[in-house]
């Protein structure tokens, strides 16, 4: 992920210009908002670099460095959980928080019977991506009188844990996956709005598109600050550091999604994230410009909503959303607390100790 880096910073100096000599607080005007079909595959992208992240920077590389492994009986062997078991973890804490949107994986042949596709759509769009697993197949359908847009994505193994728990399973109806191969799909359903006065036109409007973004990454960053940071740091089985490459430890939660953002630079899928405080470690993540200063002011006084604005920059627009960073586990507040660089050093847990924003380019 280093090799992101450069590209990175390059988006951090556009975020940098956003707001300047812009009005902050813009409103959209009505009819503004973003595809269904875009805002799917934001959504999708993020989901598929956080279990990428997970999958090749903490299973197969522990794997590798210390002997670590993933398992299905995670909790009881105290290993790591499959990639499929995370992102499981996640989408099911998802759902708890009723945001609207919700994401499954299901399969032709799955494990569990509970993860087959559940309508003809589903089973179809399966079987189309053995013809073609470059695109999504969509639908919109009727679900007590609102249109709900429903996208199947390919689901490939991704790492040889995922390959090796489905031909060895002997719940498993099929045996002879590789690496690559399709295994399923990722199922993402939300609802969609019609635009006044076109009953055809569909859009999400940006403020729910980055609230679905933020509690997907909100509910990755605590599945793994929770069940994989702070339960094997407890049981004295690998610990989170700073130099996690180096020590062949676990990234701390922090680091955890600045992969995910590098990742997500190198798709151009015109949006990223990035976390600031006011009371940053590294100066680098502080705040850019008057925007990001009145957004962290706000969101340590009222973390209840995020403090929204809009941007334009080189002839397009972008929204921008920034959320309250909480101190979700001990591990946060330890850091922090403890590290020579640290402003602040009497965090809390639950404590807001900065912000996540998000930038989307408005089409």
């Amino acid at each position: 992920m280093q090799k992101a880096s450069i590209t990175f910073l390059m988006l951090v100096l556009l975020f940098a210009c956003l707001s300047v000599g812009q009005t902050l607080g813009e409103s959209f005007e009505r009819t503004s908002g973003i595809a269904p079909s875009h805002a799917a595959d934001l959504i999708h992208s993020v989901i598929e670099a956080n279990r990428t992240i997970y999958s090749e920077v903490v299973v197969e590389r522990l794997a590798a460095t210390i002997s670590l492994e993933a398992t299905e009986n995670w909790e009881s062997e105290n290993t790591l959980p499959l990639p499929a078991q995370f992102l499981a973890l996640s989408s099911r804490m998802l759902k708890e928080k009723g945001v609207g949107m919700n994401y499954r994986l299901i399969s032709l042949w799955p494990i569990n019977s509970n993860n087959g596709p559940k309508s003809i759509f589903e089973k179809a769009a399966l079987q189309k991506f053995f013809d073609d697993p470059s695109s999504a197949q969509v639908s919109t359908s009727l679900d007590n009188g609102k249109k709900v847009f429903t996208a199947v994505y390919p689901d490939l193994a991704v790492v040889q844990a995922c390959v090796t728990c489905h031909n060895k399973h002997h719940k498993s109806q099929k045996r002879d996956f590789k690496l690559g191969d399709i295994m399923g799909g990722i199922v993402i359903s939300f609802p969609v709005s019609v635009i006044e006065g076109n009953s055809h036109a569909q859009l999400i409007s940006p403020e729910v598109t980055s609230d679905y973004i933020h509690s997907i990454l909100e509910s990755d960053r605590t599945i793994y600050s929770k069940n994989i940071v702070d339960r094997l740091q407890n049981k004295n089985i690998v610990s989170a550091s700073e130099n996690w490459w180096n020590k062949n430890t676990l990234p701390l939660p922090s680091q955890f999604l600045l992969n995910v953002s590098e990742l997500i630079v190198e798709k151009r899928m015109k949006f990223d994230f990035k976390l600031i405080s006011l009371w940053p470690i590294n100066s680098q993540n502080g705040a850019a410009n008057e925007f990001e200063r009145k957004g962290l002011e706000h969101v340590a006084r009222n973390p209840a909503r995020p403090f929204i604005g809009a941007s334009r920059f080189g002839g397009k627009k972008y929204f921008q959303a920034l959320y309250p960073d909480f101190a979700v586990t001990s591990s946060c507040v330890s850091c922090h607390n403890a590290h020579p660089k640290s402003p602040k050093n009497n965090f809390k847990l639950n404590d807001v100790m900065g912000g996540m924003i998000l930038t989307i380019l408005i089409e």
